[in-house]
């Protein structure tokens, strides 16, 4: 059990934790809440040791064992994958490690009768015992079958850590956290670079796990599926629901009405009773009972209500320049990682005002092809090219990441700025919750949704007619998500989403690519058109990985085929149709034949049915390919 005593924390005016208290026991999973700054990040880091309250205490068992996944993570390099993984089993590794020094030395001696001999004897016992229990027989396969399902390909486990992106780095440590199995594990936007697929194992390992969980996350699905329990920080304060995330919102609602409805009520009887006193005490006969009515309103318990931090950040993209009708096109292009092919000869053309989202799993070419239009990656071949006078607005997917540490707000701002502009800063910082001191304030104490609007308040300082956004919403609060919508929705220039979130996508774009095999399949529609035509019910079921692959003849969105493909595809259509011809032709020579009833006296009749039904069953087979290279080219 893990208990939080009277926890105080204050930045200047700001009380961030006001005396909290918080019990958690084996078995709960936690969802941690609340709005971007409001503590939440600083609560995990008073939990797991890294910081220390102004006032109160942080109490757990003796031999505690926790574990902390927070977005600042750093990895050792010149590892493989899987040696760094297996590190996650020190005990067992040192306790190996001190078998294998007896069984060496019991190699070498010879008094065996002696009591040291023993001893040595008993040791090995022991330990062999030991490591049996913590099983040490299965380290190498735990840490494979982890490590498979965060996403790691058996290729993978053997490459060094270096190689790795920062996101794929978070994995590992996430890995290593898991086959420890602490008694408390604490995550911080878990999902923030899970794929689909990994992101439904971690959900279905932690709703088994036997420990304790506090996890903060935007996404909503993946609270319900692992957390029975919500915790939420309001200014300072907690409120505490058992239920999961989609039930914590109907009991917080339905808490703040019973609580307005009793305030207001108390209230009413308050005023009705002031009014009673003020009538007494101008009377000398009642004064008495008007003081002692008085004393009794004194001693009343006051309800009082919570308030609701509604502040949202005011944002407004800059007017687009005009540019030419033509903002981005790709021509037969493809891409190819070493032996790792992500992109196939595909052909797409972004026009001006066009609002698309490019949806798919991870790792089939989304942010490879946004990055390759704005010349941020090159092709590996085919081409890609920028129309006229385009400004680029980008937001990478680690965009908050890429911000200096070091640097206070104000600074990051002042690095990113025109000097036009610089007489705004303050103000621009301000729109974004940032006020008064928080402008020197230092990257490095922001949270990770305070990291997301600062360097959203950057791209505001700078006008452009191509906006590309790669997953945005990872760190934002639901209501900084809300805004930064209705934003985008007001944005007059064209823009260019890549986004998991369907909430977010629902209305905002006109035109749907879906990435799948190496290739683009496109819907005239936003996010609910595309998942109505490909039948899918949500988002997870778009993402996730298929033994079969994608079939583009029983799709219903049209593919997007490059230059190779397409004529070969025309020269299949043309082929079959000649065939097809002849087939026909065949066929109606030997059905004007079998129109003969002598035909079937005759003794070649056998063979010549035998035939018919041969080119009757190739007639079909050609059709049905003519069929799907029709269907293929739309």
């Amino acid at each position: 059990m893990l208990n939080l005593s009277n926890v105080y924390v204050q930045y200047g005016n700001r009380i961030l934790l006001d005396s909290v208290n918080f019990v958690i026991k084996p078995g709960e999973r936690v969802g941690l809440v609340g709005r971007n700054g409001a503590g939440k990040s600083t609560l995990l880091k008073i939990i797991a040791g890294e910081m220390t309250p102004h006032e109160g205490n942080v109490v757990c068992p003796t031999h505690f064992t926790l574990g902390y996944l927070h977005q600042d993570m750093l990895i050792p390099k010149g590892k493989t994958v899987i040696d760094e993984t297996m590190t996650a089993f020190s005990e067992i590794l040192e306790l190996e490690k001190e078998l294998h020094r007896i069984e060496q030395e019991l190699t070498v001696r010879e008094d065996y009768d002696s009591d040291d001999y023993s001893k040595l004897i008993e040791q090995m016992g022991d330990l062999t015992d030991h490591l049996h229990h913590l099983g040490s027989a299965t380290t190498q396969a735990d840490a494979e079958k982890v490590l498979g399902g965060l996403g790691f390909s058996s290729a993978d486990v053997n490459r060094l850590t270096d190689e790795f992106s920062g996101g794929w780095q978070m994995r590992i440590e996430l890995a290593k956290m898991l086959l420890r199995q602490p008694d408390l594990l604490l995550l911080d936007e878990p999902t923030n670079h899970l794929d689909i697929e990994s992101i439904l194992w971690l959900e279905n390992w932690l709703f088994n796990y036997p420990g304790m969980v506090i996890v903060i996350s935007h996404d909503r699905r993946f609270l319900d599926e692992v957390t029975n329990r919500t915790a939420e920080i309001v200014l300072g304060k907690i409120h505490d629901y058992k239920a999961a995330y989609s039930k914590y919102v109907e009991l917080s609602s339905d808490r703040r009405e019973q609580m307005q409805n009793a305030y207001e009520n108390q209230q009413r009887v308050i005023a009705d009773r002031e009014r009673t006193i003020n009538r007494f005490m101008a009377k000398a006969t009642k004064t008495k009972m008007a003081q002692s009515m008085q004393k009794q309103l004194d001693k009343m318990e006051r309800i009082e209500i919570d308030d609701m931090d509604t502040s949202t950040m005011k944002l407004r993209f800059p007017d687009a320049p005009r540019s030419g009708e033509v903002v981005a096109e790709a021509e037969n292009l493809s891409k190819h990682y070493g032996k790792l092919k992500v992109l196939e000869h595909v052909d797409f053309k972004l026009l001006r005002g066009e609002r698309v989202a490019f949806v798919g799993q991870n790792g089939q070419g989304k942010t490879t092809l946004a990055k390759i239009l704005i010349s941020a990656e090159p092709a590996s071949s085919g081409k890609a090219t920028l129309g006229h006078n385009i400004k680029i607005g980008y937001y990478a997917q680690n965009q908050a990441e890429t911000l200096d540490p070091k640097l206070t707000l104000l600074q990051t701002m002042e690095n990113n700025s025109p000097e036009e502009m610089r007489t705004k800063l303050r103000s621009i910082l301000g729109a974004f919750l940032f006020s008064g001191q928080d402008v020197d304030k230092r990257v490095s104490a922001l949270s990770g949704g305070e990291r997301a609007r600062l360097a959203l308040a950057c791209m505001l300082l700078r006008p452009f007619n191509l906006l590309l956004l790669d997953e945005p919403t990872n760190h934002l609060d639901m209501l900084s998500k809300d805004v930064l919508k209705q934003a985008l929705i007001d944005y007059n220039g064209t823009l260019l989403v890549v986004s998991h979130d369907r909430e977010f996508l629902s209305g905002l774009t006109h035109r749907t690519i879906e990435f799948r095999d190496h290739h683009l399949f496109e819907y005239l529609g936003d996010i609910n058109y595309f998942l109505e035509k490909r039948k899918l019910d949500n988002m997870r079921d778009v993402e996730k990985r298929t033994k079969t692959g994608g079939n583009a003849a029983s799709d219903q969105g049209v593919v997007v085929l490059g230059t190779d493909e397409k004529k070969n595809l025309q020269r299949i259509v043309h082929k079959h149709e000649k065939r097809i011809a002849d087939l026909e032709s065949e066929l109606g020579v030997f059905e004007k034949q079998m129109s003969d009833p002598e035909f079937y006296n005759r003794a070649e009749s056998n063979d010549k049915i035998k035939k018919y039904n041969n080119l009757k069953a190739e007639l079909e087979a050609i059709y049905a390919e003519w069929e799907a290279a029709v269907e293929r080219l739309g």
